[in-house]
């Protein structure tokens, strides 16, 4: 999907997957995390938000929950994180990240909610009145007022399978009702998911009905909760902060721009340059393809080619036949189109969810310099592997 932008916009981190491959420095089913470029992707993000005053908390789960990066965020100019869900949280407070936005889209556990209400989260995000009863008896206790968002839905709404979860607008006047009964929490915010989506036609991202849901709630609960703010979140980056604005956003969450993979980000002309790549290895031979090392596919990536490299140096551009990857089995091998030399290094540019593969996460910096460092190799959920 993001080929080439890969060969056009960061050529550089392409010759680092091959030689890091190459050397021994890093196995197939490794994802490659240009750490420079995810620092300066960052930057344009931070510099545009202070100029629309909108506040942004990071995204993490995409390139694996590293805490390296999210460590780097913070330098540039990021406040805090966002955590999807409790898993997220606990590698982050483990590295002393700040939170800024816990229970969205998975609300905490309850044998969870002390341990992360005393570290600190500056917003938790709530669509249940269960959990409500418990945040409010844990803040007391804890001497705090703890400032929630709700997370608000309707029957129109976009909802991914999975994520089926809200308080609706019919709901809403009752739930406030029992909620203003309760002294430790602050409703200070709304928030849904999808917000924005991309739309391929038009190559361009588009508010969801989500967003019309909300300024119905904003407006139902104007009377009482006069300041509000709305929280704004998908397809964050630099160029779509301004329309997070003018849509009457306070808080938008990057993730995907990151690493310059947004679906806008498949076409040039974008601040964000692609700073993720897939390494893996062909493995063998069988029926006329090749296939190399598995693990980290993501179906939802848009995966369509790979780059293999040729035994007498550079690589050639070579077809991913996706459709034979089916969603019922498990991805260990990847197939190619064509026969190429067994243990040649393959590198791939695609949509992915690292948090949701077994792949390993190398953290590279000075790529861009000619001094490759390798900063550390980690697993799929943030834990530290090994370094050099």
């Amino acid at each position: 999907m993001f080929l080439e932008r890969l060969m056009v916009d960061n050529p550089r981190l392409l010759e680092a997957a091959m030689q890091l491959h190459r050397e021994g420095r890093i196995l197939p089913d490794t994802y490659l995390l240009d750490l420079d470029q995810i620092e300066e992707n960052a930057r344009a993000m931070v510099a545009t938000a202070k100029e629309r005053d909108v506040t942004l908390f990071f995204m993490t789960k995409q390139i694996g929950r590293n805490p390296l990066v999210a460590k780097r965020l913070l330098d540039v100019g990021f406040s805090s994180a966002v955590v999807v869900d409790y898993r997220d949280a606990l590698i982050m407070m483990e590295h002393d990240i700040p939170l800024g936005n816990v229970g969205h889209l998975v609300q905490v556990p309850e044998a969870l909610l002390l341990r992360i209400m005393q570290y600190g989260a500056r917003y938790m995000t709530i669509y249940s009145m269960d959990k409500f009863i418990k945040i409010n008896a844990i803040a007391e206790k804890l001497g705090i007022v703890q400032s929630i968002l709700l997370r608000i839905t309707d029957k129109h709404d976009v909802i991914y399978p999975g994520q089926e979860a809200g308080i609706t607008l019919e709901e809403l006047p009752a739930f406030i009702r029992q909620v203003k009964a309760l002294k430790h929490i602050n409703i200070a915010g709304l928030t849904s998911f999808p917000i924005f989506l991309y739309h391929e036609a038009e190559k361009e991202i588009k508010p969801t009905p989500n967003l019309d849901t909300l300024y119905r709630a904003q407006e139902m609960l104007r009377e009482e909760y006069p300041h509000l703010i709305l929280n704004l979140p998908s397809g964050s980056a630099t160029g779509t902060i301004p329309l997070v604005k003018a849509k009457g956003g306070a808080q938008a969450e990057p993730g995907h721009a990151l690493t310059g993979t947004t679906p806008l980000h498949q076409y040039p002309g974008l601040v964000e340059k692609i700073a993720m790549v897939y390494v893996s290895e062909i493995s063998h031979h069988f029926d006329g393809r090749s296939y190399c090392y598995g693990g980290g596919y993501y179906r939802r990536g848009h995966l369509k080619e790979a780059l293999v490299s040729k035994v007498d140096g550079g690589y050639q551009r070579v077809e991913v036949p996706a459709q034979m990857i089916s969603a019922d089995n498990i991805d260990y091998h990847l197939p190619l189109t064509g026969l190429y030399p067994v243990g040649a290094s393959v590198v791939m540019a695609f949509r992915t969810q690292i948090f949701v593969t077994r792949s390993e996460v190398a953290v590279v910096s000075g790529i861009h310099t000619g001094n490759i460092k390798l900063e550390g190799i980690y697993d799929s959920q943030g834990r530290y592997l090994r370094g050099e």
